[in-house]
């Protein structure tokens, strides 16, 4: 069971959401918010999986109150009246950003994206923590990333997959995504040994986390297990489809 906490400042907006999100199984509303302060204070309680959080909120709005939610281990979903903030939401790695009016469709398909995120965590966390020594990084192989009011040290062993974004790239892990001013060159030669592989000249990927290979033509797509798909280059594809062959299953 998924526990669920709603932060919206209008009492109706709560009530909408509480009551379709009523209708999708496996879902438990354990907690509702009027403001972002409030929001954290019942994710430090109640450890929500998924948080749905209103932008335009009094005291603290719901963008920043999502830095420190997603830091506790929740996932976040943005509902919100505005656009403009979709940039910010991706940088925090929100699993998704729903525009008011909310739709059944696509609130369905925002749980199911956090859904898999969860469960991604969940097996995750079950796996042993010992991985063969010639893919291992050294302990001490780490980013500091950017965030609010300072940085954090994130292992290499903890980062899921790398999207390049102009000069800059996602790091993302099981708990949330991480920007950092680097370029994919200077990734490769840092990487080397930590079992992440490059599949596209924007991304980089842990090849355990691939569940399928999908072949559209010339053109081949990576489905990790949180989801996401991932492009694979042309002068990556050969190279990919060998280490994909040779895991254990």
């Amino acid at each position: 069971m998924m526990k669920v906490l709603i932060a919206d400042d209008e009492l109706f907006a709560r009530e909408l959401l509480a009551a379709l999100l009523d209708e999708l199984p496996g879902l438990q509303v354990v907690a509702r918010a009027e403001d972002g302060e409030e929001a954290i204070a019942h994710a430090r309680e109640h450890r929500p999986d998924v948080v749905f959080l209103d932008i335009d909120m009094p005291n603290l709005n719901g963008v920043h109150a999502a830095v420190e939610i997603a830091e506790l281990g929740a996932e976040v979903i943005f509902v919100t009246a505005h656009e403009e903030h979709a940039v910010d939401a991706f940088e925090i790695g929100a699993v998704d950003y729903l525009l008011k009016p909310l739709r059944r469709p696509r609130l369905k398909k925002a749980m199911e994206r956090a859904r898999l995120r969860w469960e991604a965590r969940q097996a995750q966390a079950e796996r042993p923590a010992a991985e063969p020594a010639e893919t291992r990084p050294p302990e001490a192989a780490a980013f500091w990333l950017p965030v609010a009011h300072g940085a954090v040290r994130v292992p290499i062993r903890d980062v899921i997959r790398i999207e390049a974004a102009g000069d800059h790239a996602y790091l993302h892990t099981a708990q949330r995504a991480y920007l950092h001013r680097t370029t994919m060159a200077a990734l490769e030669e840092k990487l080397q040994g930590s079992g992440l592989m490059r599949v596209h000249r924007s991304a980089f990927i842990r090849p355990e986390r691939v569940v399928r290979i999908e072949r559209r033509g010339k053109v081949l797509t990576l489905l990790l297990d949180d989801g996401v798909q991932i492009p694979v280059g042309p002068r990556f594809r050969a190279a990919t489809l060998e280490t994909l062959k040779g895991l254990q299953v």
